[in-house]
C-alpha cells in the first residue's frame, strides 16, 4: 500500500523560509514525477513545482526563484524549499507523485498518488 508522509507546514512571517518534504513507501519501483500542488480558500488546486526522475523542473510562475524543488530518489522524497514567503503563498500544500510503480504493480499501469496535504499559513 502506497502512502505519502508530508511534513514541514506550518506558521511562518512574511519574508520567512519553510521547508517541506514528501516521503512516498509502500515497496516502491519507481515514479515519474513527484511535485507540489497548492490549494487556497476558495481556489482551484494549482501546480507549485514538479521534478521529473531525471530532474527537469518546472515551477509556477509566481515561486520562481523564490521556491527550490529537489528529490531523493533513493529515498523517494520530494522536497520543497520556500523562500521569502509572502501572503498569497498561504494554502494546503499536497504532495502529488506520478507514475508510481510498486512491487504488487509491475506490468500494469502506473498510478498517481496524492498526500494529505500540509497547511502552510503566512502571516503578521
Amino acid at each position: 500500500q502506497v502512502q505519502l508522509v508530508e511534513s514541514g507546514g506550518g506558521l511562518v512571517q512574511p519574508g520567512g523560509s519553510l521547508r517541506l518534504s514528501c516521503a512516498a513507501s509502500g515497496s516502491i519501483v519507481s515514479s515519474y514525477a513527484m511535485g507540489w500542488y497548492r490549494q487556497a480558500p476558495g481556489k482551484q488546486r494549482q501546480l507549485v513545482a514538479r521534478i521529473t526522475s531525471v530532474g527537469s523542473i518546472n515551477y509556477a510562475d509566481s515561486v520562481k526563484g523564490r521556491f527550490t524543488i529537489s528529490r531523493d530518489n533513493a529515498k523517494n522524497t520530494v522536497y520543497l524549499e520556500m523562500n521569502s514567503l509572502k501572503l498569497e503563498d498561504t494554502a494546503i500544500y499536497y504532495c502529488n507523485v506520478e507514475g508510481l510503480i510498486t512491487r504488487a504493480t509491475v506490468g500494469l499501469p502506473p498510478r498517481n498518488y496524492w498526500g494529505q496535504g500540509t497547511q502552510v499559513t503566512v502571516s503578521s
